[in-house]
């Protein structure tokens, strides 16, 4: 897999480029900016884009802004954006619009570099992403109203890590319980919540999100 990072902190940059090319990670590119971010991208066509959300010069959201330029100029391009902080309505215009091959982490999980590395290849291989903390955070704006309520513990930590974008095999494998019991789960969550249930991953993630943001 082949990424380029976009981050206007060398500091930052030239961690996360060590430890994705520590983890097997191609780097085949890092930008300060947002126009050299675009150079990058067509010149190298990476498998993910890794973008800061704020970056020079108004620090406000031209990395976003260039994601949307990428998206529309190589729609089968994975990007990844990052932020210093939970932004749940702009995590939730991004998802909303179209989670195939997007993600949204905090900037943080870089260090987690075995998560990292598995949200990198999940949203390079068409699937979404959203970090646990704004999932979380949805999760307890929303845990009063509604179908929610009906939900159990075990339900709500399987709804989490759906709104993640994690496969049933992925989910199973995280709360150490059999793909089964996960579809089991899942299934019990789209008949209280009133979801279409889809073999679609990022089809149900999409569905999730759109309930939490009621």
């Amino acid at each position: 897999m082949r990424v380029v990072i976009a981050d206007d902190n060398l500091l930052v940059r030239a961690g996360a480029a060590a430890l994705l090319r520590d983890a097997g990670i191609e780097v085949a590119a890092e930008a300060s900016d947002a126009e050299e971010l675009l150079r990058d991208v067509e010149n190298h066509r990476p498998d993910v884009a890794i973008i800061d959300i704020r970056m020079p010069p108004t620090h406000t959201d031209e990395g976003l802004r260039a994601a949307h330029r990428i998206r529309e100029r190589h729609p089968g391009m994975g990007i990844l954006i990052l932020s210093e902080h939970v932004e749940v309505g702009t995590a939730l215009q991004l998802l909303a619009l179209s989670p195939e091959r997007l993600g949204y982490l905090l900037k943080h999980r870089v260090g987690e570099l075995e998560d990292f590395v598995g949200t990198l290849r999940r949203v390079a291989g068409g699937g979404s992403a959203l970090d646990a903390q704004i999932v979380a955070r949805m999760l307890a704006a929303n845990h009063n109203t509604g179908p929610l309520r009906s939900l159990t513990p075990r339900e709500r930590e399987v709804l989490e890590l759906m709104a993640e974008g994690f496969s049933n095999q992925g989910i199973a494998e995280r709360l150490a319980i059999t793909v089964r019991s996960t579809e089991k789960y899942v299934s019990s969550i789209f008949s209280k919540l009133d979801l279409p249930d889809t073999p679609s991953e990022q089809r149900r993630v999409l569905a999730v999100l759109r309930y939490l943001r009621v």
